[in-house]
């Protein structure tokens, strides 16, 4: 340090005209210090200058002599690659063939409980899960006082493991439940378990209900090998904005990718403890993938269902993406009239296990001939509206449901329109009520009209065709899970018997189809 300050401090300058390293030469070997030459000095660097010659003369014919009679080629690996198969190396022994398209074994289940209330809610994840098909675990906090009950009579019981002990780790929101902390680290245990074969692991609530066969179709879109994060947000803003738009809500459920996993279980524990005054397992878990880097990827089939009242408006202009979950279902009214909650589920279960990617999807047509508007929501309900209806209108919900916090008529994720107190500016409504396979791939459901008791009924002359429609019929062809790796789109429909033919009489038949080039939902 002090050679090179002295140098500084001189007032010599440098010709550029001159040897270019001399200036550097000054800097290694200061210009004060004077060498006396022997001969030994004059010749060691000669002798070591000519031996690095030859040896590098020797080695350079001998690598072109390799180059021109081998046929093998010398490449090195480039950087990216190096690290990639570093990072893999494990993973590679645990996920299997990689070129196997990813199905229901590729997916390890945690779902979070309480040994307290699981018997009173194992009824939602008995609708989906399937034993020796999917695999996972209800993770409880304490071993359930009779095990055997966690087996009971049911074909579709979970098996079950007991947490960790978590009372080490910081917990500070007034307002929550330290169980978020044991719910936040499901996903390590279930890593750290190390099944083979495992690509995704989707994590959901004892009161979420899954819609597995959709849940594959929509993570077979992704490179598991990728880090992925996969949910949907709240549906009430008042959430979104007290918790986080970047994150996936765990009630509705998430899925995160084997090399996420990877890199989140490592650095889990220490982030459970930094974000010790975050509310929920899902908020921890996410601040703790912001420190990865890794954002959200939202599929729009992730319902949290964060709405009070009926959720009709909801399900009835279902987005073009297939149905992944529901959550919240206790806290809603039965999806159906005149069924309990949980039966309610099993008749839409029913027509989801008869097609899984029709279920809930919405079509539109018109009845030009009489001006009527017909949307299905496929295994679930359909409108018949006795006049001419915009598509827009007709894919915006219904508000028939209000805030989860506040119980407020809004603000919502998604566009509403309000139920009009005017009976003749509302359709009729007709929910499910069978369904039937037919051959060619086909499926027939049948709706039936309902009307509440306490319901006004429209007296205008044009509106009493629409209301002698008893039931309505659906002819669909099964939906092949490969359209929705394609550009999506709404499918179409068509009136069959349009009255055209003779009698309406009182139902209509409709038959949903690819939409033909140039096709729109143009009224008149």
């Amino acid at each position: 340090m002090s050679s090179i300050s002295s140098i500084r401090g001189t007032n010599n300058t440098i010709n550029h005209d001159e040897n270019p390293f001399k200036s550097w030469k000054s800097l290694l070997i200061p210009t004060n210090i004077k060498f006396k030459p022997t001969s030994t000095d004059h010749a060691f660097p000669i002798f070591l200058i000519k031996s690095t010659l030859a040896i590098s003369t020797v080695a350079s014919i001998f690598l072109i002599l390799f180059l021109a009679f081998s046929n093998q080629s010398i490449c090195l690996p480039q950087y990216d690659t190096v690290l990639g198969n570093f990072s893999t190396s494990t993973r590679r022994t645990t996920t299997g063939d990689d070129h196997e398209k990813t199905n229901i074994s590729h997916i390890l289940f945690g779902i979070g409980g309480s040994a307290k209330t699981w018997n009173d809610r194992r009824h939602f994840s008995e609708l989906w899960w399937k034993p020796n098909v999917t695999r996972g675990f209800v993770w409880l906090d304490e071993k359930p006082p009779r095990p055997e009950r966690m087996l009971s009579s049911s074909s579709s019981f979970l098996p079950y493991r007991v947490s960790a002990n978590t009372s080490g780790f910081r917990y500070s929101c007034s307002y929550g439940s330290r169980s978020a902390v044991r719910m936040a680290r499901i996903l390590k245990e279930s890593f750290e378990l190390g099944l083979e074969n495992v690509r995704w692991f989707v994590m959901g609530d004892d009161d979420t209900v899954l819609f597995a066969e959709n849940l594959v179709v929509v993570l077979g879109k992704y490179d598991h090998n990728q880090m992925y994060y996969v949910g949907g947000n709240s549906e009430s803003v008042e959430q979104d904005v007290i918790h986080s738009y970047t994150m996936a809500y765990g009630g509705g459920g998430f899925a995160i990718s084997y090399a996420l996993a990877a890199e989140l279980v490592r650095v889990l524990d220490g982030c459970i403890d930094r974000y010790h005054k975050f509310f929920g397992s899902d908020q921890k878990v996410q601040a703790c993938l912001s420190e990865i880097g890794v954002p959200i990827t939202r599929e729009l089939g992730f319902h949290q269902l964060d709405i009070r009242g009926d959720p009709y408006g909801v399900l009835a202009a279902h987005p073009v993406a297939p149905l992944v979950s529901f959550h919240h279902l206790d806290y809603l009214q039965p999806l159906f009239p005149n069924l309990t909650r949980i039966d309610s589920l099993r008749k839409l279960v029913g027509a989801y296990e008869a097609d899984p990617g029709r279920t809930l999807q919405q079509t539109l047509c018109y009845d030009l001939r009489r001006n009527w508007s017909v949307s299905v929501s496929w295994g679930y309900t359909v409108q018949l509206y006795p006049s001419l209806v915009t598509a827009k209108e007709l894919g915006t919900a219904w508000l028939t449901f209000k805030s989860w916090r506040t119980r407020n008529p809004g603000p919502f994720t998604f566009n509403t329109r309000p139920v009009s107190p005017d009976p003749c500016e509302k359709p009729g409504l007709y929910f499910l009520d069978g369904i039937v396979r037919t051959g060619a791939g086909r499926t027939v459901t049948t709706y039936k009209r309902h009307v509440h008791y306490s319901e006004n009924v429209c007296d205008r002359v044009d509106y009493t065709p629409a209301l002698a429609i008893e039931s309505i019929k659906v002819s669909a062809p099964q939906f092949n899970p490969d359209w929705w790796n394609k550009a999506p789109r709404r499918q179409c429909c068509e009136i069959i018997n349009d009255g055209t033919q003779g009698v309406l009489g009182s139902v209509v038949k409709l038959k949903i189809r690819g939409c033909n080039r140039f096709e729109s939902l143009t009224p008149p």
